[in-house]
């Protein structure tokens, strides 16, 4: 190292230098147009759909076969260089953020259904093929892929199996989890690996169950099979207005109670339906302080019981005004305003930052209320969004990047909820994933020994700490680091909770 040089042209010399053997390395595996390094070809690769936090990374790779991610991956191992997995860059916790002393490796030419078989109800996909286009290729035969996330047009299944996502429907059919069969891929070294298997199980441990949600961690996945279900002949969806946050949130613990499973039960408050109404035209009521939507699919017969008894439970809870979807329209109507709920924030803020947590379906109205408390203690907006019936929070807190003490303010305000959460009895993530906004909450969450646990398995899999590092699991140093900043602001509210 040139002793002439400031330390920040030496940084920039070392990455520059590092970059070069890099892309040397993976020259022999990959053709030019498979490789990006100038700034201008990185940086859109620089975050997922967390934009709050960016990181241009040395070098993206797009292999087109699983030879040449092999060889990829095998090449970084020799040289020890960190691996970003990404898909379609849809993920809202930094997942797919790059490490900026590493590769990238895009998986977005691996987009082709390899099969789909009607008679055992599977399709075979390859990791960069839509969400939604698995149902696509199923519907003549009937069938649908369950899981719905609300990016389901863009995200691919390799995403939804790393961040193990659900959907609006997910109360009634599942998670990623429990939609997938078999999962195919590599590790570090570029050892062939799957996890799960065709059959209603596998012999040995269940791996299946590590892989899905491990967010790029423990393996790259190239290839899946999920199960596929018969598309019902009919849904119906109601649309129930309250005047009463509580009113709402004891609803829909009372749908639940009453045995009834919807095929979705989602809840949306006053500031959400205003921006969602705006844009969408749903038809949403805009004096409700919150709105249920709740769907009963099936047959028609028991469509038509389903719904009569949910809205029995529902008028008996408040409901202020209850409608049901006449047709197909009308209900992809109702939905389509659930569905742009994100979208529909982005009109009216510059930036969001979109929790992900989850709390006991009895606690949806105090999460609600403490949310409210904390728009003023912060002093930023916030929009939310439910996946009411398992308990699935989307708080939209609003913010602009360009102001340094916004963003600062953000960052405590989503803390405070992922923290209040866990403390009336959640979790810090219900399908967004951990990635790098959750990391210093899951030391509220876990203890140092329940932390030190899952490093365990990382290094089963990765034993040099290459894929994905720094994300999801914090260290024991971050960890005390943010213990500090925490009594330095005066924000620990539930001392109980596990810290280092």
């Amino acid at each position: 190292m040139n002793a002439a040089l400031t330390p920040d042209q030496q940084a920039l010399l070392q990455r520059s230098e590092r970059q070069a053997e890099i892309v040397r390395g993976l020259q022999a595996h990959l053709p030019a147009h498979q490789l990006l390094w100038n700034r201008e070809d990185t940086t859109p690769y620089e975050c997922d759909g967390l934009t709050a936090y960016r990181e241009r990374p040395l070098v993206v790779a797009l292999p087109q076969t699983e030879s040449q991610v092999q060889a990829v991956l095998r090449t970084c191992h020799a040289l020890d260089v960190p691996v970003v997995a990404r898909g379609a860059g849809t993920g809202l916790s930094g997942g797919a953020m790059p490490h900026r002393m590493g590769v990238t490796l895009s998986l977005a030419k691996f987009n082709q259904i390899v099969s789909i078989d009607p008679l055992a109800r599977t399709a075979r996909v390859q990791c960069g093929v839509r969400n939604l286009a698995i149902s696509e290729a199923a519907a003549p035969h009937g069938l649908y892929y369950a899981p719905d996330p609300s990016s389901q047009i863009a995200c691919t299944i390799g995403g939804n199996v790393a961040e193990n996502s659900g959907g609006v429907h997910c109360l009634k059919y599942g998670l990623t989890l429990h939609n997938v069969l078999k999962v195919r891929g590599f590790t570090i070294e570029g050892e062939a690996i799957e996890f799960g298997s065709e059959a209603l199980d596998s012999p040995g441990l269940d791996t299946l169950s590590i892989v899905v949600g491990s967010e790029g961690m423990l393996a790259v996945t190239t290839e899946v099979t999920v199960k596929l279900v018969p598309k019902p002949q009919l849904a119906r969806c109601i649309m129930a207005s309250f005047d009463d946050m509580r009113k709402a949130g004891d609803a829909v613990a009372a749908v639940i109670a009453a045995g009834i499973i919807p095929a979705g039960l989602e809840m949306m408050d006053k500031p959400m339906t205003a921006a969602v109404e705006d844009f969408v035209h749903a038809g949403y009521d805009l004096d409700a302080e919150a709105i249920l939507l709740c769907e009963s699919d099936g047959t028609p017969e028991e469509v038509e019981e389903e719904i009569g008894r949910m809205s029995a439970v529902l008028r008996r809870c408040g409901a202020t005004a209850i409608t049901v979807s006449r047709d197909e329209s009308e209900r992809l109507r109702f939905w389509s305003g659930r569905k742009n709920a994100f979208p529909a924030s982005g009109r009216i803020s510059p930036d969001y930052m979109c929790m992900d947590s989850t709390i006991p379906r009895k606690r949806l109205a105090d999460i609600l209320l403490a949310i409210q408390q904390m728009e003023q203690k912060y002093q930023l907006r916030c929009a939310n969004v439910f996946h009411a019936g398992d308990g699935n929070l989307h708080p939209l807190i609003m913010f602009d990047a360009n102001d340094p003490d916004q963003l600062r303010r953000c960052e405590l305000f989503g803390a405070d909820i992922l923290e209040t959460s866990v403390a009336m009895g959640g979790t810090v993530t219900g399908e967004h994933g951990v990635g790098v906004e959750k990391l210093n909450s899951m030391c509220v969450q876990f203890s140092a020994t329940e932390n030190e646990q899952m490093f365990g398995v990382k290094r089963a899999f990765d034993p040099k700490g290459l894929l994905n590092p720094g994300k999801v699991i914090p260290t024991l140093q971050r960890c005390a680091e943010y213990g500090k900043m925490l009594v330095r602001a005066g924000q620990i509210k539930h001392p109980e909770l596990p810290r280092f």
